[in-house]
């Protein structure tokens, strides 16, 4: 996908792009993005979105809301 995104989330901005190169529908479980400037996975589980590698922990909140955005953006 490449293009910049954007997300609020507790009164901050962030920036974030897609780098799934498979086609994204309703039963995509994997998400690949950049946030931050560093790669990170989420994963769909119970449908709630988690982060797959936990090295760079991002608020699990926010993982939620990344999620939610392209799922919402791409209709999933």
């Amino acid at each position: 996908m490449g293009l910049p995104l954007r997300i609020t989330f507790d009164d901050k901005d962030y920036v974030y792009q897609i780098l799934n190169t498979n086609l994204i529908n309703k039963n995509t479980t994997e998400l690949e993005i950049i946030f931050n400037g560093e790669k990170v996975e989420l994963i769909m589980d119970n449908k709630t979105w988690i982060q797959k590698d936990k090295s760079n922990t991002i608020d699990p909140n926010l993982v939620q809301a990344l999620g939610r955005s392209v799922s919402l953006r791409l209709r999933m």
